[in-house]
């Protein structure tokens, strides 16, 4: 009995060993996990990739080229971990199936964590609370990144004081940007943002600083904006020389929404006169060396002659009259509108285009005539007394002739004539050059400007001490852009380059 339940027992136990040796077998069913890991961006693979799962496997990493393998992975669904410093840790879920390689993909995004945000931009100038900055400056700031890879950009905001407008200046990677038509005698306040497409913006303290109050700019001219003529004064850059600046302190006067040209300046009452398209006619009007008070003088008899762009006006009489033509009149006009009074007329019909007073004798000016079509021109004295001519500078040659000065004391007369002598119905000159008219000697002389063949030399005024003028220099071809240059009597290198895309100069 007892031998044949031994028997039983060891059959039982057996049995049990058989049942256990089946479960085991079913649970380490496996299969494998293959995967590759890159950049996200630019899919470039990534070595050394700490791959991990949860139910926990094989820890491996990747090779060169960002691949895996977790082999005898139990069939089961897992979370697999991809990790490697510098990129954000990712996860994927596999399910690993028997006998089948189960793959996984990762795109690594680049961790910021320990990337550093750059330092707040430090202002370097205008140094806050300056004062007389000028109305063209170059801001300059400076920011530190320690992520030497980083690019950085910023915003520059200006603001001004007494409008409360902003204007806000995206720089790429420069630390300065150079801003102008700043206006005058205004506070303005300014702060810099830096930004590394990382990190959240850093922002600069505010500065503030002063433009100067009153402009010292003894230019005037023109530049065509939006179809229309604006009034700029500027200055010569006091640095000199041949990395001489361009364009150096231009303060914009009026503006484009108006066609205003032809500016006269007189420094003995700080004024400057100008002439503006007003409901189809041509009026004269005067405005502060800044710009402001801006006013109509002229109404009733309004300028006129041929071809407008080519009429001038001057000041008379220490800046107390005005003098201005209309076909063959010429008229006399307080610079506040009264006194309108006539004080010459051509004896022939022609339009007077272009007046000059003479500084130390208020009965003599210089007139030029011409005819209906701009040409036939005569240069001349007049004596206001008598209405008489006093003086024949240029008479009886073919082509154009403007631009003129002459001396205070009427020794020396400066002009401007189309050497080719063409005479074409667009008024078109070819060969302009300056000449300048002894009155003692009654020659004249072509001065050696650097004009050359193809470019013409107009619109010349002395400077304020005649010991030298300014012009207009530009192409002949149509639609050609003009220069403005001084020229100074008695020197080696006598041109000098002032203001690009800009004409009618005047110098006072």
């Amino acid at each position: 009995m007892k031998k044949i339940k031994h028997i039983i027992n060891l059959l039982i136990i057996m049995l049990f060993i058989m049942a256990c040796s089946e479960d085991q077998i079913d649970g380490i069913r496996i299969g494998s996990i293959n995967g590759k890991v890159v950049a996200e961006g630019t899919n470039a693979p990534l070595e050394n990739v700490k791959i991990s799962t949860n139910p926990v496997t094989s820890t491996v990493f990747t090779d060169v080229d960002g691949n895996f393998v977790i082999d005898n992975a139990v069939v089961e669904t897992y979370a697999v971990q991809a990790e490697l410093d510098g990129f954000v840790t990712a996860f994927e879920s596999v399910t690993v199936l028997e006998n089948t390689a189960a793959a996984a993909a990762f795109e690594l995004v680049t961790s910021n964590a320990n990337n550093q945000s750059p330092t707040s931009p430090d202002l370097i100038f205008p140094e806050d609370l300056a004062i007389e900055v000028p109305l063209e400056i170059e801001f300059t700031w400076n920011s530190l990144d320690l992520d030497v890879n980083d690019e950085l950009s910023y915003t520059l905001e200006l603001r001004n004081g007494s409008t409360n407008e902003v204007e806000m200046y995206e720089v790429e990677q420069d630390t300065f940007y150079v801003a102008n038509n700043l206006q005058l005698s205004t506070t303005y306040f300014w702060q810099v943002t830096v930004n590394d497409d990382i990190n959240e913006d850093v922002i600069s303290a505010v500065s503030q600083f002063s433009t100067i109050t009153v402009p010292n700019n003894p230019f005037v001219f023109i530049r065509e904006e939006n179809g229309n003529s604006v009034i700029y004064s500027g200055k010569e850059d006091p640095e000199g020389g041949a990395e001489a600046e361009l364009d150096f302190d231009l303060l914009k006067l009026t503006n484009e929404s108006n066609n205003s040209f032809r500016p006269r300046s007189n420094v003995a009452i700080n004024k400057i006169a100008y002439l503006r398209t007003v409901g189809g006619s041509t009026q004269l009007f005067t405005m502060n060396t800044d710009g402001s008070n801006q006013t109509q003088v002229t109404s009733t008899i309004p300028v006129n002659g041929f071809r407008l762009e080519h009429v001038d006006f001057c000041w008379a009489q220490s800046g107390s009259k005005l003098y201005y033509p209309s076909f063959d009149k010429l008229y006399q006009i307080n610079p506040d509108g009264s006194g309108l009074l006539q004080i010459y007329q051509t004896t022939d019909g022609s339009f007077i285009s272009e007046v000059e007073s003479v500084a130390f004798d208020n009965d003599l000016i210089l007139v030029k005539t011409n005819n209906s079509l701009g040409y036939n021109a005569r240069l001349f004295t007049v004596r206001l007394s008598t209405g008489t001519e006093d003086a024949i500078v240029v008479e009886g040659l073919p082509g154009a002739i403007g631009g003129i000065d002459i001396t205070a004391n009427a020794d020396e007369i400066i002009y401007t004539r189309d050497l080719s002598g063409s005479q074409n119905s667009t008024y078109r000159q070819f060969q302009s050059r300056v000449f300048i008219y002894n009155v003692a000697t009654t020659t004249s002389t072509q001065v050696p400007t650097d004009a050359l063949i193809g470019f013409n030399d107009l619109d010349v005024k002395y400077a304020p001490n005649e010991g030298g003028f300014i012009l207009t220099r530009v192409s002949n071809a149509i639609n050609s852009v003009p220069r403005i240059f001084i020229y100074q009597f008695g020197i080696a290198t006598a041109e000098t380059e002032l203001f690009t895309a800009a004409s009618m100069p005047d110098w006072d």
